[in-house]
């Protein structure tokens, strides 16, 4: 893996860099292959001396995103190096019992999971309800209008400059983000 490493309102030291690459460096032994990964580490530290720490791993079949806050930025790489290994986990799980009775190209090394130790079977995700609308050409803020005053916290539409499906979604910090499709 390559390791994308900076920092905002924190100087990013060797010894930082180094924990960081060694600590999500473990997650390597899960995987086939790594090659061509690129792994991006965003380190904060805000005015409060909170440290924040996001990181997203874009695999072929699969996108690893986790962020951990805390009062130490060493503590919170240990943190979210272990969200993300219980997200591979889960996923693993998953595709493991998909796939059981078919040949599948998999994403994960062979008897990796093993190796782990053994977490409380997940329930199943059960579909309660399923809507079906229209997608009305408009521009995001109005998206976003829509959205509060549905009070949901993502609208689905089409942007009539693109023509192409967005979602707007609020953010945790109260703030709006835009997912454009391709």
């Amino acid at each position: 893996m390559k390791y994308n490493i900076r920092g905002e309102n924190i100087e990013v030291t060797q010894a930082l860099r180094e924990y960081a690459e060694k600590k999500i460096g473990k997650l390597e032994r899960y995987f086939e292959s790594t090659e061509g990964v690129t792994v991006h580490v965003n380190l904060k530290v805000y005015n409060d001396k909170q440290a924040k720490i996001e990181v997203t791993i874009p695999m072929p079949q699969l996108v690893l995103r986790a962020e951990e806050r805390h009062d130490d930025m060493y503590a919170a790489i240990d943190l979210v190096t272990d969200k993300l290994e219980r997200q591979i986990r889960k996923h693993k799980t998953k595709v493991n019992r998909k796939w059981r009775d078919k040949e599948a190209k998999h994403v994960f090394a062979p008897n990796d999971v093993s190796t782990a130790p053994a977490e409380p079977e997940e329930e199943e995700f059960e579909l309660v309800r399923t809507k079906r609308f229209s997608l009305k050409p408009m521009d995001s803020e109005e998206a976003i209008l829509q959205m509060n005053m549905l009070g949901h916290n993502f609208f689905v539409f089409t942007n009539a400059e693109t023509n192409r499906t967005n979602i707007v979604y609020r953010r945790k910090d109260g703030r709006y983000g835009l997912i454009e499709t391709n």
